[in-house]
């Protein structure tokens, strides 16, 4: 079963990391990177840029605005995301706790919707008009 994990940085967490300190980290995180593909676990994941390069859309008054920034002032920004495959919620668990980037933020964990049917209704309504 595929899993969203969906990786938060807290924005100072790793400001009082040496350069040496905070490299280690990275190489840390894409070593067990590396981990979980070599054992089938790692089904696609991106780094994001900070929260300042976001744009977010929203639908407002039957069209849709446009705004600079992320969408809410959080505590933690979005850092990335990791399609992880496990057997069920406790083996992504147990996979994700190792993950060396949870010490800059929380991970959390969700299942990936499965929209096959949902999908095949769609065509056919798609089909039929």
């Amino acid at each position: 079963m595929k899993y969203i994990c969906l990786g938060y940085i807290e924005p100072h967490k790793l400001d009082h990391l040496t350069e040496a300190d905070g490299l280690a980290m990275v190489d840390e995180c894409f070593t067990y990177d590396d981990e979980l593909r070599k054992n089938g676990h790692f089904a696609g994941g991106e780094a994001l840029q900070g929260p300042q390069s976001a744009t977010t859309l929203r639908w407002e008054n039957g069209k849709v605005s446009v705004t600079d920034g992320p969408y809410a002032e959080t505590k933690e920004q979005l850092g990335g995301i990791l399609i992880l495959e496990a057997r069920d919620l406790n083996h992504a668990i147990q996979l994700m706790s190792k993950h060396p980037g949870v010490k800059a933020g929380p991970f959390e964990i969700r299942p990936a919707a499965d929209l096959t049917e949902m999908l095949r209704q769609s065509e056919q309504r798609r089909a039929g008009s």
